[in-house]
């Protein structure tokens, strides 16, 4: 009920834009993946080739296992929810459920209902009439409603107010325990969604710039407090993705974890070592004018 996915030497093009360049990587199958960057960095582009909506310039892309172009079976297993919904604006909701529940092998009706509910919907009412927030909410509805092998939101929530997003988060948990398969979030609010995140995939201007276990990206950005002098002494030959200063006082935010005996200098030195959440890191990593 998963699909893993991976990409060899990706390069998506339009026109003379260069959306895509060399792009390799793994999606495990069974596995909440975070897919972070910059606007323009390429996130949505390389989700719509994943989905076959765009045939690459260069390389191959891989859906568990086949080509998803025009590969029914593949594309009978993947779901690609972007912030529009991609929905058939002027079917009534419970119509386009209906469609979805001929077309979807395991669209879940009861699942739908109840999401409805959750984000008061409407179903007598047609997408093209909703706010923003509230398609954003079909859209979520029709991806969990779905339960396909690859799942991929494309910052579909951003349209929802904060109760819905939550509420989104919620059941997107609850359902993928209950139902385990492969779910890929687009997303600028990481704050908001990396206590779900297994895996991590950044993007930065069209490349790839990291693709590792949240865990082990949770414990590679580093603060390091103290007097300037002896923060510039512990931090120097390691690679620094920001420095500020106050006075006399120095904090650097390093990239790298620490061993024991960094954590026993540090301590000797009097500095406080602290750690930095996934959203510093990322913003940290993909700044423009990074310290190296």
């Amino acid at each position: 009920m998963s699909f893993a996915v991976s990409t060899r030497d990706l390069t998506v093009r339009y026109g003379r834009t260069t959306a895509l360049e060399g792009v390799t990587l793994e999606l495990a199958s069974g596995a909440i993946h975070g897919l972070l960057g910059r606007n323009g960095s390429g996130k949505t582009t390389l989700l719509s080739t994943i989905a076959a909506f765009r045939r690459p310039a260069a390389g191959a892309v891989l859906v568990d296992g086949e080509d998803p172009w025009e590969n029914e079976r593949v594309m009978r297993g993947i779901c690609l929810v972007r912030e529009s919904g991609d929905v058939q604006v002027d079917l009534r909701m419970r119509e386009h459920l209906g469609y979805l529940a001929d077309v979807r092998p395991h669209f879940d009706a009861d699942l739908a209902g109840r999401l409805m509910d959750t984000f008061e919907l409407d179903p007598r009412r047609r997408p093209s009439k909703l706010s923003r927030g509230k398609k954003s909410a079909f859209g979520a509805v029709v991806g969990l409603a779905s339960r396909a092998e690859l799942t991929m939101f494309d910052e579909v929530h951003l349209g929802m107010d904060a109760p819905s997003r939550f509420a989104f988060y919620d059941a997107l948990l609850a359902d993928y325990v209950e139902h385990p398969r492969t779910i890929v979030l687009s997303s600028h609010l990481i704050d908001e969604i990396q206590r779900m995140l297994e895996r991590v995939v950044i993007l930065d201007r069209g490349a790839m710039l990291l693709a590792d276990d949240a865990e082990t990206l949770r414990a590679r950005g580093i603060s390091v407090t103290g007097p300037a002098q002896d923060v510039a002494r512990f931090t120097e030959g390691r690679t620094v993705l920001r420095r500020q200063q106050l006075g006399g006082t120095a904090q650097v935010t390093i990239d790298g974890g620490l061993s024991a005996a960094d954590r026993a200098a540090a301590s000797g030195l009097g500095l406080e070592i602290g750690p930095i959440d996934l959203q510093s890191l990322f913003v940290h990593l993909t700044e423009k004018e990074a310290v190296r």
